[in-house]
């Protein structure tokens, strides 16, 4: 040990080390007396709209392809070699416009043959009814035998058969000598000619000479599901939907409008085997001639009118990797509750509901991200201005820096400057 002199120092040394720590450890104490607490998770601030049921027009899409109104496919009636063609290929022909001329010199030659032939029935015919006048009075009175008068008068009917006769044929030579000018069965547009001057031509061959189609107004032959179909007639029968009117609108394959709107006329009452479709026809008046027959169109319809319907935005509808879909409502208390829907097509930018929603329900379309199910909320108008929560900053400032109220691009932050302003967004 050493001496009290030399032990002074350290002493002295080690007191102020222990005041120094005391101290510190004091001035820690004080810090952390001093710090807040942490304050609670704020509420997360939602948007919603309310369901309201409405009238909707379903509008339905389907492919079609259009084809001429008439078609007629010019065929020789006699036989012979054509000898002029009097029409411009693709050019309009008008009703019994002449097409074609046939050689007609066989046909004059037998109408004369006819006409002879009748000039010689009508002089038997003559002779025949004379002589059964003659013998008449001479049978009356046993001139000559009943008999006799009895040939002559049948002589005299053979004669006058003998006349009709002729002259049907006549009137058959006629008519073929009329044939020899092919016309055109109906008006339309022309096609390019499959005989040329020259050919032979023979009555009833397979082969057309050329094809009129008839092009204003113009079908369109639309194909549509035979299985929906059936669900439009259920749902028809069932009163959940009212049949609307049949107006067309079409879709041209450069994907234009075409502009004129056209009429469903009728379906047909049987479906396709081979594809299971049932074919709706439409007219359209095509006085331009842009339709032709053949052209790829699609066809977009009112085909109904759902009854008491409930939209819902798509931005409030999400779906599990089944493709249930789910959407997020404002429950009791002010929490998120989370229910399945049916939606099973769009209706412009939202989904048609079938069953899951009533009207009055407070759909979540804002805030999302946030909302996990049972959690309470702050529910506002979808739209509305943020609102400023009690004890933070303004969601205005932290939602503009994070991007939205729901911590993505496009939303608002939780709260902010501004009072609850809007109303729930008419039209759900």
């Amino acid at each position: 040990m050493g001496c009290p002199s030399e032990l002074g120092p350290r002493v002295r040394t080690h007191t102020k080390l222990h005041r120094l720590s005391a101290l510190a450890l004091l001035l820690v104490l004080a810090a952390c007396a001093a710090k807040p607490a942490k304050p609670p998770p704020r509420t997360p601030e939602v948007g919603y709209v309310v369901i309201t049921t409405q009238t909707v027009p379903l509008m339905i899409e389907l492919a079609g392809r259009t084809s001429a109104y008439e078609t007629s496919e010019v065929r020789p009636q006699v036989n012979g070699v054509i000898k002029a063609r009097r029409f411009v290929e693709g050019s309009i022909v008008h009703q019994g416009q002449t097409l074609y001329e046939i050689d007609p010199s066989l046909y004059r030659a037998a109408v004369a043959q006819a006409q002879a032939n009748l000039a010689n029935a009508e002089a038997t015919r003559e002779a025949a009814e004379a002589k059964a006048a003659r013998y008449k009075p001479l049978a009356d009175i046993e001139a000559v035998s009943k008999q006799d008068y009895t040939d002559a008068r049948a002589a005299a009917n053979q004669a006058a058969a003998q006349v009709a006769q002729t002259r049907a044929a006549l009137e058959t030579a006629r008519i073929n000598l009329r044939f020899t000018s092919v016309p055109a069965p109906i008006s339309g547009r022309i096609g390019r000619s499959l005989v040329t001057t020259g050919a032979l031509v023979t009555s009833g061959q397979a082969t057309a000479l050329t094809t009129i189609q008839r092009l204003d107004p113009i079908f369109v032959d639309i194909q549509q599901s035979s299985a929906d179909l059936l669900a439009l007639r259920r749902a028809l029968a069932a009163g959940g939907v009212a049949p609307a009117t049949a107006a067309v609108r079409l879709t041209l394959e450069d994907g234009s409008d075409y502009g004129s709107v056209g009429r469903v006329e009728f379906a047909e009452p049987v479906v396709d085997q081979n594809t299971g479709t049932v074919t709706l026809r439409a007219t359209f008046p095509n006085p331009k001639g842009l339709l032709l027959p053949g052209m790829y169109v699609r066809a977009r319809f009112i085909q109904s009118m759902a009854q008491n319907a409930i939209l819902a935005p798509q931005e409030g509808v999400s779906r599990d990797p089944r493709g249930n879909a789910t959407v997020y409502l404002v429950g009791p208390g002010n929490k998120a509750v989370s229910r399945a829907v049916r939606a099973d097509r769009t209706v412009g930018d939202k989904w048609l509901v079938t069953e899951g929603l009533a009207p009055g329900d407070k759909v979540i379309v804002e805030g999302l991200e946030k909302v996990k199910p049972n959690q309470p909320v702050r529910p506002v108008p979808a739209g509305s201005a943020p609102r400023r929560q009690a004890g933070g900053q303004s969601g205005g400032q932290s939602g503009g820096q994070s991007g939205g109220r729901g911590g993505g691009p496009g939303g608002r932050g939780p709260g902010g400057p501004g009072a609850d302003s809007g109303a729930p967004r008419p039209g759900y």
